[in-house]
């Protein structure tokens, strides 16, 4: 029984991890923003297929530019973000807590220090952005991308705002200028 109920938790926890990381591949390839080593003038970065506010965010949930303001959308996305990954921290602290000493329960601390890396990388990266003079950042890590939503000033991003963010993110984490994304929000 006591085998039944182990196996169980861990099927329920890879199949949710399984899900999100299913979610952020689907969410990704919806949203396939403008390469930047391709394209470092204003003409093609800031080009109308640019995402902005009004049309959706990086987790793709649809905002109206009358009903939420740049702040709102920032903290929104803020919100939603540590909610989603409060329930994975979660689950592999049970895993852990469950399996701990087995190949499952090192799995899962390996993840769980994953996540802890991430996250810290990401709030760095948004502290620089906004150190950088700013109004409001947030960023997504992925395996394989780094977007990062900059609340964009009245006249818009600029290449040498989009190479300064760009700047920020390499120093941060080991992505090379081919796998950020820099996506203006307008308020």
């Amino acid at each position: 029984m006591k085998t039944w109920k182990r196996n169980a938790v861990i099927a329920t926890v890879l199949l949710f991890i399984c899900a999100g990381v299913y979610l952020n591949w689907a969410v990704n390839q919806k949203n396939a923003p403008v390469d930047l080593t391709e394209t470092l003038n204003a003409e093609q970065v800031m080009d109308e297929t640019q995402m902005v506010i009004a049309e959706a965010d990086p987790e793709g949930m649809a905002l109206s530019a009358q009903s939420a303001s740049s702040a709102d959308y920032f903290a929104q996305v803020r919100l939603s973000r540590q909610q989603s990954r409060d329930s994975a921290v979660e689950l592999l602290e049970q895993t852990i807590a469950y399996d701990e000493g087995t190949e499952i329960g090192d799995s899962a601390a390996a993840t769980l220090n994953a996540i802890v890396s991430t996250a810290l990388s990401e709030a760095q990266i948004e502290s620089l952005v906004i150190a950088k003079g700013y109004s409001d950042c947030v960023t997504y890590i992925t395996d394989d991308l780094v977007q990062v939503a900059v609340s964009a000033p009245t006249e818009g991003l600029t290449d040498a705002d989009v190479a300064l963010i760009s700047d920020v993110v390499t120093s941060q984490t080991d992505y090379a200028v081919s796998q950020i994304r820099i996506i203006e929000v307008k308020s």
